[in-house]
């Protein structure tokens, strides 16, 4: 299960509507070996694309430096869908390369006819993907 604050949650969906068209993509960074995500860090697409994300090899250097100093791992590897609903595509799964992180993806396309978007959070582990409850809090 996922636990994370009612602030990083509307963080990740401002972002992901402040970039729609774009997908949005980022990482929230947290204590290593805690899973307890704190760090909110919204990254830029580098694709620019409606229907890809790309992080920038330099950003994403940067930020893993800036992780090991802190001692810190990235616990959310978010991103948006702009057009399909919020489930991991055959590129994301592929892409996925931390094991121990939740893959939340926000999707800002009405596709359930139940709101403007959807907010779900995954388990991608050598291709095998597994939905996990998200549970909002207040705080820690």
């Amino acid at each position: 299960m996922l636990t994370i604050t009612q602030e990083l949650y509307d963080r990740i969906v401002a972002h992901a509507r402040e970039d729609h068209p774009d997908e949005a993509c980022g990482v929230v960074a947290g204590p290593a070996g805690s899973g307890r995500p704190e760090r909110f860090i919204p990254m830029l697409n580098a694709a620019r694309s409606p229907t890809f994300y790309e992080f920038d090899s330099k950003d994403l250097l940067k930020l893993y430096r800036e992780m090991d100093d802190n001692d810190e791992e990235p616990v959310i590897v978010y991103h948006s869908h702009t057009a399909t609903e919020a489930h991991p595509s055959r590129t994301d799964i592929t892409l996925a390369s931390e094991p121990g992180a939740h893959y939340v993806l926000v999707s800002t396309a009405d596709t359930d006819g139940l709101g403007d978007f959807q907010f779900r959070s995954f388990r991608i582990v050598d291709g095998e993907v597994t939905e996990e409850e998200v549970e909002v809090v207040e705080a820690y």
